[in-house]
C-alpha cells in the first residue's frame, strides 16, 4: 500500500512511519522542516515539506496519491475539522482509507485531582468534555464517510509514552523547571489511561489492514494516577513532589493543559480494538513507571 501520514515528524507520527515501513509499505510523510525530513529518510520513508495551515490546498491534495491516509497532525479544533472536511472532499468516492487521530480527552472528566470510577470502552456513551468534546463532531464526519465512498476509521489514543518521550511526562517535568518540585493537582488520584507509542502504532497498522468502515478504537494498556507518576519522577530527579490547586496549575502549564490534562480523569478500555483487530499490547510495554527510569542520556 501507499501510505501518507500527516504529522509524520511528531512523536506518534514517527512511530507510525516506522511501523508502516517495517510492514513493507511505501510511506510518505508530511513534515514542516528539514530536520524532520532527514529523520523520515533515515526511517525509509519519503518526506514532503509543507504545512497544513499555510499550504492547505497543496498538502491536502497529496492524499489523492495514497491508498491509506493517516491524520496524526496536531491542530486546534476548528482548523482540524476544516482539514478533515477537505480531506474527505478529496477522497470522496475513491474507496480509500482515512484514519483520523482523536484522543481520549474527548471523554475526560474534570475532577480537580480526584479519581473517577467511570471508564469507557469505544462504543460507550459519555458526556463530552466541555473543553475538547467538540472533536467528536469531527470523529463522526470520519465515521460516516462510508456514505461518501471512503473507509473512515477513528483512533483515540490515551496518554502516550515510550522511547524516553511522553508529552504528558514532559508536562510534569515542566513543573520542576518552574517550581523545583513535581506538581500534581489536588490529591493526584486522577489519571489518563496510558499506552506505549509502539502499541498505538500497531493499532493503526492493523486498522489499515482490516478495520470496517466507521470503526473507532481506543489505544490503552494501563493506568497510573498522577500522584504516583509525580512521586516517581521526583525520586528520579532528586526533588520533592507536592500538591497544588488549579490556579497554580494554570500558572505552571497554562489554562489549556491545566484544565484538559492535569485536573481531569480519563479512564478507558479497548475491547473493540482487541476483538476486531486482534490487538494486544506488548507485555514488556505495560508500565509507564519504567519509562521514568530511563537514563537521562537516553532522553
Amino acid at each position: 500500500m501507499k501510505v501518507l501520514i500527516y504529522g509524520a515528524g511528531g512523536f506518534l507520527g514517527s512511530a507510525l512511519v516506522r511501523r508502516f515501513v517495517a510492514g513493507g509499505h511505501t510511506v510518505r510523510g508530511l513534515v514542516r522542516n528539514e530536520d524532520a525530513a532527514a529523520a523520515l529518510r533515515e526511517a525509509g520513508a519519503e518526506p514532503v515539506l509543507g504545512d497544513l495551515l499555510t499550504d492547505p490546498d497543496d498538502t491536502v491534495a497529496l492524499a489523492s496519491d495514497a491508498d491509506v491516509v493517516v491524520y496524526a497532525a496536531q491542530l486546534l479544533l476548528e482548523p482540524e475539522r476544516n482539514t478533515i472536511e477537505a480531506l474527505l472532499d478529496t477522497l470522496a468516492e475513491s474507496g480509500k482509507t482515512l484514519i483520523f487521530t482523536s484522543g481520549t480527552g474527548v471523554l475526560s472528566q474534570r475532577t480537580d485531582g480526584e479519581w473517577s470510577e467511570d471508564t469507557f470502552a469505544e462504543d460507550d456513551e459519555f458526556v463530552r468534555s466541555k473543553y475538547i468534546g467538540a472533536r467528536v463532531d469531527t470523529e463522526n464526519l470520519v465515521r460516516a464517510a462510508g456514505a461518501r465512498g471512503i473507509r473512515g476509521i477513528v483512533v483515540r489514543p490515551s496518554m502516550i509514552w515510550g522511547h524516553g518521550r511522553s508529552p504528558m511526562l514532559d508536562g510534569f517535568r515542566t513543573s520542576i523547571e518552574k517550581t523545583g518540585a513535581v506538581c500534581y493537582i489536588g490529591r493526584g488520584l486522577n489519571l489518563y489511561s496510558n499506552v506505549h507509542v509502539d502499541d498505538v502504532a500497531e493499532i493503526y497498522y492493523l486498522a489499515a489492514e482490516k478495520a470496517p468502515t466507521g470503526a473507532i478504537y481506543h489505544a490503552v494498556s494501563g493506568e497510573t494516577n498522577f500522584r504516583t507518576i509525580a512521586e516517581a519522577l521526583a525520586r528520579r530527579h532528586g526533588v520533592s513532589a507536592r500538591s497544588i490547586d488549579l490556579a497554580e496549575g494554570v500558572e505552571i502549564w497554562g489554562t489549556f493543559a491545566a484544565l484538559i490534562v492535569f485536573s481531569t480523569c480519563s479512564r478507558t478500555r479497548a475491547p473493540r480494538a482487541r476483538r476486531e483487530l486482534g490487538w494486544q499490547p506488548h507485555p514488556d510495554r505495560l508500565d509507564v513507571l519504567s519509562e521514568i527510569n530511563v537514563p537521562a542520556s537516553a532522553i
